[in-house]
């Protein structure tokens, strides 16, 4: 608790530093890497594919559990 106000100040007077190397950043380099709207749509698909099947799998192995257990 005791230096609890001097990292708050700290804190408070990084943040500018932070924004201005992240803008100098951007200026630099205006090319950041940003994700196309079909690339989050073909993960998305991908992942709900994905639990899709395991759910099925999942489904099929509780309900013949009892046929299954003697293989």
């Amino acid at each position: 608790m005791k230096y609890t106000v001097t990292r708050a100040c700290r804190a408070v007077l990084a943040v500018p530093r932070r924004l201005e190397e992240c803008l100098t950043e951007v200026q630099r380099r205006p090319d950041r890497g940003d994700i196309s709207i079909t690339t989050v749509i073909i993960w998305v698909a991908a992942v709900t594919g994905a639990l899709l099947i395991a759910g099925t799998i999942a489904v099929v192995i509780a309900k013949y559990n009892g046929n299954l257990s003697g293989i």
